[in-house]
């Protein structure tokens, strides 16, 4: 927060006139989603409000708006709720929201060896994979990383 801000703030609640503040919280999950919540606190205390955004990064201020920001040791929400790893016709390893099909991806990553690949494996792929933890998400990562196509580069 600049030191203007500071001051003002703490005038406003030492006078005992709470102060309002509009607060966003970002937080970036391990799949790249961000989200954003926005709220209104009534400051009464600035020592109070700093110490309850005390695990947060500070990302920007003005005098009636800070943005925090926080790195999220979990994948988002939306793929717990509703993401599946899956395939594309073009077999590359792609997060779809719901079951796979072309108009719904979300995130795409890399191209499978699709002749590699167990028929089971494949199989699981083109119904699509649950993603109901950050364990899930890891491990399908790895396990179909070892299938990727290694571009090849010319000399």
């Amino acid at each position: 927060m600049s030191g203007e801000s500071i001051v003002l703030a703490n005038d406003q609640v030492e006078k005992k006139n709470p102060l309002q503040m509009h607060v966003i919280l970002e937080r970036i999950y391990v799949d790249g989603e961000i989200s954003q919540e926005s709220i209104t606190e009534t400051i009464w205390s600035m020592a109070d409000f700093w110490a309850k955004y005390d695990g947060w990064q500070l990302i920007d201020s003005k005098i009636d708006k800070v943005v925090f920001r926080m790195q999220m040791d979990d994948i988002s929400p939306l793929l717990k709720s509703n993401g599946y790893f899956g395939v594309t016709e073009e077999g590359v390893l792609t997060i779809f929201n719901g079951r796979p099909h072309k108009t719904n991806i979300i995130q795409s990553f890399f191209q499978i060896d699709l002749g590699r690949l167990e028929s089971k494996k494949c199989e699981e792929l083109k119904k699509g994979i649950p993603i109901k933890s950050k364990e899930t998400y890891v491990e399908v990562l790895e396990t179909f990383k070892s299938y990727s196509k290694e571009e090849k580069l010319a000399n």
